[in-house]
């Protein structure tokens, strides 16, 4: 039993970096993680991009913002990751 603990305790989470592009839902952003790849052919370096959405409790988070996301349980059908920590306020424009 006291194993299994130790494993869990161990276990990270995955963490992502990307930007806010989308604050329009309640206690929801959308967060945009952008990464760059080989092509596999080619050998050219390309972005690639996927959206997830993270849960934030206080709605303090809006658009332009960088922040880091963490992986945890399912919040909602689509949602499960959450704001860790805002690292780049937007600039105010």
């Amino acid at each position: 039993m006291s194993d299994s603990k130790v494993l869990s305790e161990a276990k990270l989470k995955r963490t992502l970096t990307g930007t806010v592009t989308s604050d329009k839902m309640n206690k929801t952003v959308t967060v945009l993680v952008e990464r760059k790849v080989k092509h596999p052919l080619l050998g050219k370096i390309i972005r690639v991009s996927k959206k997830y959405h993270a849960h934030d409790e206080a709605n303090e988070i809006h658009t332009g913002d960088v922040v880091l996301i963490e992986e945890c349980r399912p919040i909602a059908k689509t949602k499960t990751w959450r704001v860790a920590k805002l690292l780049e306020k937007a600039a105010a424009a």
